[in-house]
This record gives structure tokens, C-alpha cells and sequence, in this order.
């Protein structure tokens, strides 16, 4: 359905890495990149994809050294919600760090801009999803400045020339530093059409089970879109990176949405190159006894080996001794072996099936004794 030369296209096609050459004309919100699927389709390639980065987050998981932040920022409508719902629906929610950036609280407010984006970030071995990020900061506190009066900032701070351009700096510098320690970041924008919007803020006033999302202030937000176009165009010009790259992603169809947005998170984490980590030697060395212990079905072979191993590794070298002794006392008494080898007729005959196991049990037992004492006695050799 999605063969690989599209993937690749999903996943190069909407890249900015070099901010000088952006302009966000250039990028069609109705874009799909040639595909024309259905409803049904379109759920179906989602759900393979996501399929694909369920066992890589599981690697990312079981690795713990790497995380990967996924920053969605759009307008009003442009399906935040709805992508992350949707692209984390197959996957196990512990490897999952969702978090909203909403307006920030007395807290947050009393701390610098970035104190509560690095509070955020997620753990190794996780991927952290940011609703909206710290690009809020440069985005909407840019369209309405007066909501710099809140972040208690000295006059000569906000009076600076070069006040948003050191903005973009702390950015390009945090996202600098996230992408040394091991991590990866990309920046998503969900990129719709005014018209999109307008149909969208209207489905939520005709649909009563959308309308807790309708807000008495987005048709107010609407008169500023120009303004929001520009400090979108604004913030990817000075913050695209080869390191922290913005993909501007056609939005006005959800389900294409969804689709790049999977595609994104699956090449990321692909660069890890991440493998499963190696069990820890002590089950590889129990393997059978472990499956013998549980119910399961063992390898006979390997476990009689793996029992005389542990026999040998957890006896004393006295008692490994005398297990030497009785065996070599068998072996050099042939009235005794005769003896033996009638009683163990008589026993074969007399003894229920778990009594001859306990009794092969010691055999094995003797075996490794027999081993352990060859060994000593070629070491003892080796030293004179």
C-alpha cells in the first residue's frame, strides 16, 4: 500500500534543516504527496506503521541511553490532539512522555521560560511527545507581547532590540545541547489552510459531542492568522537545524497527517541502529534449568549440563573431593560394582519413576565430581 520510495518521500519532502532558504508558501497544507487513499486505507497503513514503531519504542525501551522528542506545534485545529491519539494507539503507554504546554501557572511563571520545557523532558529509553512546546514562547507570546508582562522581566530585558533574537539563541542552544547528550528532536508543524480552520472551528460548533473544544476566543485568535504565519515563518528561519530539523507537515488532511508524523518517528529512532541487549549471563548459563523450574520444556542434554555446572559451582572443593573418592572407590572394587549393579536391578524393578530420577540425579552428580577431580589434578600437574 505504502511501498519504500513513498516512505522515503514522506520522510525527506517536508524537512527544513537550512532556515535561509524557508518560506512557508512553499508548503501546500492539501499536499499528500501523490496518494490518494481511503478512509479505510489510510487506517489500515497507519496501524502497519505504527505496528513498526510499537517494536522500536520497545527497543528504545530496552536500550534506556536514547529518547527522542517529538514537538507539535499548529494552529487552533490543526490536529495535535488528534495525531498523538491516533500515532501512539498501538503502542505500550510506559515508553510514552506526553505534555501539554499550556498557558504556564504562578510556578512556571516563576521560573525562566525554558525551566518548564527541560522539567519535561523525558526519561532514557522514552519518547517524549510535546503538545505545543517551548516554541509558544517565540509564537504566541510574539503575536501578543503583552503576555511578557506576566514572566516578571526586567525592563532592560524587554526593552532589548534583540530580545526575540536572543530568544531564538536560548532555543537553538537548548536543542543544541538535548541533541549532545545522545537524544534526538524534531520539530513538527501541523501546517493547515484559513479556510480548513473556519470549517473545522464550524464542525465543532455543529457537532455537540466537539463542542467542549469551541472556545469563546478563536474567532478572535482567527483575526491574528497573518501574524501567526509570519512568526511561524520567523521561528523555523532561525531555528532549522541538520541536529533539531522542522518538518512542515500538510495538515488539512488528517489521516496524510498521521501518516508522515509516524514516518518521522520511525526514520528517527532507525538512526539509533538500536539491537536487543544481551540477557544477563546468569539466565543464558540457567536457560534450561530455569525452563525445568517453570514447567517448560527443556533441552535434556543441555540441562544435565547445566545442573552439573551448577552442582560443581556451588560445592564445597571438600565435598567435590569426596564425591572423587566414593566414584574412584566404585570403580576399584569389582565385588562391589557386581553388588551394585544387582542392586540397581533390584532397585529398576521396586522403585516408582521419581525415585529412579532422584537416583539419576546422583549420577549426574558423580559425573561432575568426576570432571571437577580431573581438573584438580591436571592443575596440581601443570604446577609441579
Amino acid at each position: 500500500m505504502i511501498d519504500k520510495s513513498i516512505r522515503e518521500t514522506l520522510r525527506t519532502k517536508y524537512r527544513v534543516e537550512n532556515g535561509k532558504k524557508f518560506k512557508l508558501n512553499d508548503f501546500d497544507p492539501a499536499d499528500t504527496a501523490g496518494l490518494s487513499l481511503s478512509k479505510k486505507e489510510a487506517k489500515k497503513a497507519l496501524k502497519q506503521r505504527v505496528k513498526r514503531l510499537s517494536e522500536l519504542q520497545e527497543l528504545l525501551y530496552a536500550n534506556s541511553q536514547r529518547t527522542l522528542i517529538v514537538a507539535l506545534q499548529g494552529m487552533d485545529t490543526s490536529g495535535k490532539d488528534g495525531t498523538i491519539k491516533h500515532v501512539t494507539s498501538g503502542i505500550n503507554p510506559q515508553g510514552i512522555f506526553v505534555v501539554s504546554f499550556k498557558q504556564p501557572g504562578p510556578v512556571e511563571l516563576s521560573h525562566d521560560y525554558l525551566w518548564r520545557v527541560h522539567m519535561a523532558m523525558p526519561p532514557a529509553g522514552k519518547i517524549g511527545i510535546f503538545n505545543r512546546s517551548h516554541y509558544e514562547e517565540v509564537l504566541v507570546t510574539k503575536v501578543h507581547p503583552e503576555i511578557l508582562g506576566a514572566q516578571r522581566l526586567p525592563a532592560s530585558v524587554t526593552a532589548d532590540k534583540d530580545f526575540w533574537e536572543h530568544r531564538y539563541e536560548d532555543i537553538r542552544n537548548f536543542e543544541t545541547y538535548v541533541h549532545r547528550q545522545g537524544h534526538s528532536i524534531i520539530k513538527i508543524f501541523l501546517n493547515i489552510s484559513k479556510e480548513e480552520q473556519r470549517l473545522r472551528l464550524l464542525s465543532r460548533l455543529d457537532l455537540s459531542e466537539k463542542q467542549w473544544k469551541f472556545s469563546p476566543s478563536d474567532p478572535k485568535e482567527r483575526k491574528f492568522w497573518e501574524q501567526y504565519q509570519d512568526v511561524y515563518q520567523e521561528a523555523v528561519e532561525a531555528t532549522a537545524a541538520p541536529h533539531a530539523p522542522w518538518f512542515v507537515v500538510p495538515a488539512n488532511n488528517k489521516w496524510f497527517a498521521r501518516l508522515v508524523v509516524v514516518e518521522l518517528m520511525i526514520a528517527e529512532l532507525e538512526k539509533f541502529e538500536m539491537v536487543a541487549p544481551k540477557p544477563n549471563p546468569e539466565v543464558l548459563a540457567s536457560l534450561n534449568l530455569l525452563k525445568e523450574e517453570l514447567g517448560g520444556n527443556p533441552d535434556k542434554k543441555l540441562l544435565v549440563k547445566e545442573k552439573q555446572e551448577k552442582i560443581v559451582s556451588e560445592s564445597s572443593p571438600e565435598v567435590l573431593a569426596s564425591l572423587r573418592i566414593i566414584k574412584d572407590k566404585l570403580n576399584s572394587d569389582p565385588q562391589l560394582k557386581e553388588m551394585i549393579k544387582e542392586k540397581k536391578e533390584e532397585i529398576k524393578k521396586t522403585s516408582t519413576p521419581e525415585e529412579l530420577q532422584s537416583l539419576r540425579l546422583f549420577k549426574e552428580e558423580l559425573g561432575a565430581a568426576e570432571a571437577d577431580a580431573k581438573k584438580t589434578k591436571k592443575v596440581k600437574k601443570d604446577k609441579k
